[in-house]
């Protein structure tokens, strides 16, 4: 019995030595951006992003596990058009000043082998939070030759219906209630 549990105790203490640690990334907000894309009465597509974004995600290749929490400033809307951001940012559309930041925490990853296929979680945005699965459509690790450190990113996509986020203007008038996100993302091993 005794040397049962001994034995236990050693392959407890050796397995734990191969046991993944989930490492810590901060995002680069140089390779970073939330854009998002909705009609425009059938015509075209008005576009835009948010340019001051932060946030942190933990990630373990090895265990297939990990974590992203990551806020954009709603205020920072780049629309290429100073008239439409303010309108964006106004209490019609994002309401900026009562609500500063859109929020995306995630609660799952999923994987394809070795890569991230999508992530699982909440988004914020008014006060407001909804599940939201970005997809990636593509992801990768590498040693970055200019930060001597790893670098993980992807660029990953969901479609939003904006109502559930109480962002109604202009539904009366034909304008759709779905907006496509898309997120590129990368992140500094740190």
């Amino acid at each position: 019995m005794r040397k049962s549990l001994s034995l236990l105790a050693a392959v407890a203490v050796l397995s734990t030595g191969g046991i993944a640690q989930a490492a810590d990334y901060a995002i680069d907000p140089t390779h970073t951006f939330a854009t998002f894309e909705i009609g425009h009465f059938g015509a075209s597509t008005n576009r835009g992003r948010f340019d001051r974004k932060e946030g942190k995600i933990s990630f373990d290749k090895a265990a297939k596990t990990g974590s992203v929490d990551i806020s954009f400033e709603v205020a920072s809307v780049n629309t290429g058009t100073a008239m439409f951001d303010k309108h964006l940012t106004s209490a019609d559309i994002l309401n900026a000043e009562k609500f500063p930041k859109a929020r995306f925490v995630s609660s799952r990853f999923h994987f394809n082998g070795d890569k991230v296929s999508a992530v699982d979680g909440n988004l914020t945005l008014l006060g407001k939070t909804q599940p939201v699965t970005l997809k990636a459509s593509q992801f990768n690790c590498f040693d970055s030759p200019m930060l001597k450190r790893e670098v993980c990113g992807g660029d990953f996509e969901a479609t939003i219906d904006r109502t559930a986020f109480g962002v109604d203007y202009g539904v009366n008038w034909g304008f759709p209630k779905n907006v496509r996100l898309v997120l590129q993302v990368e992140a500094v091993k740190q």
